[in-house]
């Protein structure tokens, strides 16, 4: 069964993000893959935040098997990389992390800002190197990157919450 075609944008729009509880959303670690959890604990336990994120939340929400699993976290590509001998960094415009457990990719992205966001010298490499697109943020600047409302939703590992910045879940009842 294909996902549904997701019809609301983000639009950055000032808002405090809604919380909501495990008891109030559908979404059990039982249904998430085993090695989506492992990446998650892992950088959880190194000290950075780590949040299931994107069509993985959103499918599980609408009853649906995920295709894949991704991860957004403050931990940079590099420091991630340090963590997991089987991760690959991809991408020259917008670095990630893809750890590999067999078939299986779990896919790591650092938080992301706007350029527009970039305080001055941010968005270059020591060696001069134009990064812009690789100016890492915060979560609450991340969710205003996603494509749809659907897809940034961040599922929150430590208390099992679901992060809403932009109405997602009011958008995926209707």
């Amino acid at each position: 069964m294909d996902s549904p075609k997701p019809t609301a944008v983000v639009t950055e729009i000032v808002r405090k993000p809604q919380i909501i509880p495990r008891s109030e959303h559908g979404v059990s670690r039982s249904e998430i893959s085993e090695n989506a959890l492992k990446v998650l604990y892992r950088l959880k336990n190194a000290g950075y935040q780590a949040y299931l994120v994107g069509g993985g939340v959103r499918d599980i929400l609408l009853g649906l098997k995920p295709k894949d699993f991704d991860v957004a976290t403050d931990a940079h590509p590099e420091q991630v990389r340090e963590l997991f001998r089987n991760c690959r960094l991809i991408g020259r415009r917008f670095r990630l992390a893809h750890v590999h457990f067999g078939r299986e990719i779990i896919e790591v992205s650092t938080f992301r800002a706007s350029h527009t966001d970039a305080i001055d010298g941010e968005g270059h490499e020591e060696d001069g190197r134009i990064i812009r697109d690789n100016v890492y943020g915060k979560l609450d600047d991340d969710v205003w990157r996603r494509d749809f409302t659907v897809n940034a939703l961040y599922y929150n590992i430590e208390d099992f919450s679901i992060v809403d910045y932009v109405g997602g879940l009011e958008d995926i009842k209707n």
